[in-house]
């Protein structure tokens, strides 16, 4: 099957405002389909790839807008169809255990060229390091069932037959709370400088020129998908208001049954400090200015609803309201920001 959209590259205005912040980002930056989804110039090659990997009925899929609450809800999803196996997810790395499917997408070479210049004495890290870092579509040919994967892309460019093969596990968060989360998780991983304002970031995320925005189309795909048996929509929000309730729900839609001591035991495992010291849960590969392991507050922040307020200025936030109040109304999707 061909890739059914079209890949234009963003007209030169565009990935100029691009650049301007993201400055080790160079054009051309792509657009694809009608919803103008941005992506890096690498997704061109691997587009149809993703498009067209084969499915397995038993493969399981979390899929968010970034900093939507993917990693924690990778772990818990992980264990409650793994029967609990807590000391597996100790040993094991979650990159390993849940991979992130288009990796490759988004890795810049020169990310590459220095992790095997560091492990050149080391053949094993080598072929790891290759493996981590080739398309998605073809690690996933290598997994073993039954495969776990994580994804930041929309539903549209993911295989049509996904929701009819698979369980889909879709977070969706405030888009001030993930603006926010992904302006800091930027500049933990060193692509712009520390000068660089919210303000000009919110500008690029609002345009729809942040990697896989826009944010709306995103999240509304997956909740005109909402009533699928095979999707289950949750809310950042109602974890954090109600993690056990969201623990049931999940255990349900996966077939699982879980004891309340069981899910009180979860809920501890999967407190933020946790996972700020958890082994598994350290960041792999990317080179950032705190915590290079991953496992400092700043990869994984303050977990809070409301952290937006630390960034918007009054002006800011009225622009940011005005936006909101016009998405919402036309998908009908209504977030906490409080």
């Amino acid at each position: 099957m061909d890739f059914p959209y079209e890949i234009k590259e963003v007209e030169e205005n565009l990935g100029n405002q691009v650049t301007a912040v993201f400055h080790k980002r160079k054009n051309p930056f792509l657009q694809v389909g009608p919803k103008k989804y941005f992506m890096y110039s690498k997704y061109r090659n691997e587009a149809a790839g993703y498009y067209n990997m084969e499915l397995r009925p038993d493969d399981v899929w979390v899929i968010t807008f970034p900093r939507s609450g993917t990693t924690w809800t990778q772990e818990l999803v992980w264990l409650l169809n793994n029967d609990l196996d807590y000391e597996r997810a100790l040993k094991e790395k979650l990159i390993d255990r849940f991979p992130l499917l288009e990796l490759s997408v988004l890795s810049r070479n020169e990310i590459l060229d220095n992790l095997k210049e560091k492990s050149k004495s080391d053949p094993e890290r080598q072929k790891e390091l290759e493996k981590l870092f080739s398309p998605g579509y073809e690690m996933a040919s290598r997994l073993k069932s039954p495969r776990h994967f994580k994804s930041h892309m929309p539903l549209s460019l993911l295989p049509p037959k996904l929701l009819d093969t698979c369980k889909v596990i879709y977070v969706a968060r405030n888009p001030k709370d993930v603006a926010v989360s992904y302006f800091h998780f930027n500049k933990l991983q060193r692509d712009f400088d520390d000068d660089v304002t919210f303000e000009k970031y919110w500008d690029l995320f609002q345009k729809g020129l942040i990697h896989w925005s826009p944010y709306w189309s995103h999240v509304e795909e997956a909740w005109q998908a909402r009533n699928h048996k095979n999707m289950q929509l949750i809310f950042y929000e109602e974890m954090k208001q109600d993690l056990p309730g969201v623990i049931r729900k999940v255990a349900e839609f996966l077939g699982k049954t879980i004891t309340k001591d069981q899910v009180e035991k979860l809920v501890n495992h999967s407190n933020i400090d946790n996972f700020r010291t958890n082994p598994s849960l350290k960041k792999l590969v990317h080179d950032t200015k705190d915590g290079k392991d991953g496992s400092s507050a700043g990869f994984y922040r303050k977990g809070v609803i409301g952290g937006w307020r630390s960034e918007f200025s009054q002006e800011l936030n009225e622009v940011a309201d005005e936006w909101i109040r016009e998405n919402e109304a036309k998908t009908g999707i209504n977030f906490q920001y409080k």
